[in-house]
């Protein structure tokens, strides 16, 4: 019949490849973001499976430290170190932590790469629903990775003597990791983002990675400390996450008003530590946001 156009017949694989054709449904926006972040996590865990030496590194490091310095305390006078019935239960928590915080300090590394080698470029031009699921992808994977090398520590320090905290115990440690590596990785992220290449953000994880971690409570107590590493040591996100660790080791009844830490202005409690790392990972957060806009415009 003259004047009606007949529509072009779908090949099979059209069909496949573009169902939505089919039913004139078109995916949510909401939908599209979980998709994207799902596809780059994805890409990130199969980076991982390709090269695992990082994880691999990543876990065997702490739990040599577990054990080496573990061996070199386990002399040490009973009650030196608070409350821990040894060294290694005392370190279990500061080795959890830092585990967390190094990985977490990493994770700006694949971003940066992939700015480098132009990936990053084919990814915003793509598109994508929302640009900040590159960030979404990565902070997951990282935060994943943590919790894993967590696990495996909290085994580790099981098997060498320092125990194991009940199931809420274990949860609450699983919280505390969250947030730090949450905190850490969203600044590692804009970091990634701010400087100019690689070299500069590892120059900047190797300046505060180890000052971090002897400026905290991860090896020995605050009252080692003399009075200004006292005030560093309070200020510094770490100690607040591993004294509620510590704090799980020690005790078997827990309160969140329970006093985890005397620090030269007072005291800090299970729940005010706590509210700490919220407070540590919404400023991360909220800090890096107008630079995520700005790159990935």
């Amino acid at each position: 019949m003259s004047g009606t156009v007949t529509p072009p017949k779908l090949d099979n694989w059209q069909q496949i490849a573009s169902p939505q054709l089919n039913t004139g449904a078109t995916p949510s926006f909401l939908s599209e973001i979980v998709q994207e972040t799902l596809a780059l996590t994805r890409r990130l865990f199969i980076q991982l499976k390709r090269r695992p030496s990082t994880l691999v590194a990543g876990i065997i490091q702490p739990v040599m430290w577990l054990i080496l310095f573990g061996a070199l305390f386990q002399n040490a006078p009973q009650g030196l170190f608070g409350t821990s019935q040894s060294y290694a239960q005392f370190l279990g928590a500061g080795i959890i932590v830092f585990t967390a915080f190094a990985g977490a300090l990493n994770a700006g590394l694949p971003v940066m790469f992939d700015r480098e080698f132009g990936f990053l470029n084919r990814l915003l031009v793509a598109p994508l629903a929302s640009r900040f699921s590159i960030v979404l992808a990565s902070a997951i994977f990282i935060i994943t990775q943590s919790l894993l090398q967590a696990a495996v520590i909290v085994t580790a320090a099981a098997f060498l003597g320092a125990g194991l905290p009940d199931i809420a115990g274990l949860s609450v440690i699983t919280l505390v990791v969250f947030l730090l590596a949450l905190g850490v990785t969203a600044l590692s992220l804009g970091l990634a983002f701010a400087l100019p290449g690689h070299i500069e953000l590892i120059a900047v994880i190797f300046v505060t990675n180890l000052p971090l971690l002897f400026a905290s409570t991860a090896l020995a107590p605050l009252s080692f400390m003399p009075k200004w590493l006292q005030v560093v040591a309070t200020l510094n996100p770490l100690s607040y996450a591993i004294e509620p660790i510590r704090y799980l080791y020690t005790h078997s009844n827990w309160h969140f008003s329970s006093v985890v830490m005397q620090a030269p202005w007072g005291t800090i409690t299970f729940g005010g530590a706590l509210l700490v790392l919220v407070g540590f990972s919404l400023v991360a957060l909220l800090s890096i946001q107008p630079l995520l806009r700005k790159s990935l415009a």
